[in-house]
C-alpha cells in the first residue's frame, strides 16, 4: 500500500534485511525473507534507513523475486542523522533526542513507510526505534514483518537460558575498560543466570575473543555466533576452559554475536 490516499494513514513497516550485509557471499533473499515480506518490501516505495546504499542493493535484491512498484531512482530513501548512528535513538522524546515524526510526513499523507536498517531487524540492536516511537505518538500503525534476528536466533542455539537474557550493545574499546566491563556482565550472569549478549565490528572479533578468554572464569560458558543463516554460518557454545583448547574463533570479516551465562 504505497500509493496515496486521501482518507487514511500509512503505516509503518518494520521491514528486516539478511543478516549477510558485509559478508563475502549472500544466503538467497529467500531462504531468509519470506514471500509476505518481500511483496510488501516491493510495494513500498518510502523508506527511512541506517544506510541508503544498503538499502538501494537490498531492493535489488527484492526486484529480483519481487518486481519493485517504483524503479529505484524513483525511491525515496531518507537516512537517519549520523548523530543517531553514533549516541542511539532509544532517548528519543526527552530532552535533547531526536525527533523523528517530520520523517513520517509521507506515512501522514496516506503513503506506506518502510523502517530498515543495513542487516536484520531495524531499531533492535540497530537505529529507528525514534522512528517507531514516533509513529506511535502520530497514530500510525506499526507493522514488524517477519524475518531474521541474530540475537535471538544467537540465544535459542546458545544452549544458555533463553528465559532471562539481555543485550548489551556494544562493549568498550579501550582494554581496560573492555575487561572491567566483562568481569560486570560475567558477575551478573552467574549470580542471576540472566544470559548477556553482545555484539561487536567484525574486524575487533578476534580480540573480543582473546579479552574474554584472558578475563572470564574457567567455568563461565561463552556461545559465539558467526554468519547466520549463512551455509558457512558457525555457532559454538562450550565453556572458556574449552575454548582455551579450541583453535576456532570468529574471524575479522564476518558478523559475530556473543553470549556467556553459567
Amino acid at each position: 500500500m504505497s500509493a496515496s490516499q486521501s482518507t487514511s494513514k500509512g503505516r509503518l513497516l518494520l521491514v528486516p534485511t539478511p543478516l549477510d550485509f558485509g559478508c563475502a557471499t549472500l544466503a538467497p533473499i529467500t531462504d531468509v525473507l519470506p514471500t509476505t515480506t518481500l511483496v510488501a518490501a516491493a510495494r513500498t516505495t518510502h523508506w527511512i534507513t541506517e544506510n541508503a546504499k544498503s538499502t538501494r542493493a537490498f531492493l535489488k535484491r527484492v526486484d529480483e523475486h519481487q518486481p519493485l512498484a517504483l524503479p529505484l531512482q524513483q525511491q525515496t530513501i531518507t537516512e537517519l542523522p549520523r548523530e543517531v548512528h553514533k549516541k542511539g535513538d532509544h532517548k528519543a522524546g526527552q530532552q535533547g533526542g531526536f525527533d523523528a515524526r517530520p520523517l513520517l510526513q509521507m506515512a501522514l499523507e496516506g503513503h506506506d513507510v518502510g523502517l530498515v536498517s543495513e542487516a536484520g531487524m531495524p531499531a533492535v540492536a540497530d537505529p529507528g526505534s525514534s522512528v517507531v516511537r514516533a509513529a506511535h505518538d502520530l497514530g500510525l500503525q506499526v507493522v514488524p514483518l517477519v524475518g531474521p534476528v541474530s540475537l535471538l536466533l544467537t540465544l535459542a542455539a546458545s544452549g544458555l537460558n533463553g528465559q532471562n537474557f539481555a543485550f548489551v550493545g556494544y562493549l568498550p574499546q579501550d582494554a581496560g575498560e573492555r575487561a572491567a566491563r566483562l568481569r560486570q556482565l560475567e558477575s551478573l550472569a552467574l549470580k542471576t543466570g540472566q544470559t548477556q549478549l553482545w555484539i561487536e565490528t567484525p574486524y575487533r572479533n578476534p580480540a573480543m575473543l582473546g579479552a574474554l578468554l584472558q578475563t572470564l572464569q574457567p567455568s563461565t560458558r561463552l556461545a559465539i555466533a558467526c554468519g547466520l543463516t549463512l551455509d558457512s554460518a558457525s555457532i559454538q557454545s562450550r565453556s572458556v576452559a574449552a575454548w582455551k583448547k579450541s583453535l576456532s574463533g570468529p574471524d575479522a570479516q564476518t558478523p559475530a554475536v556473543f553470549a556467556i551465562g553459567a
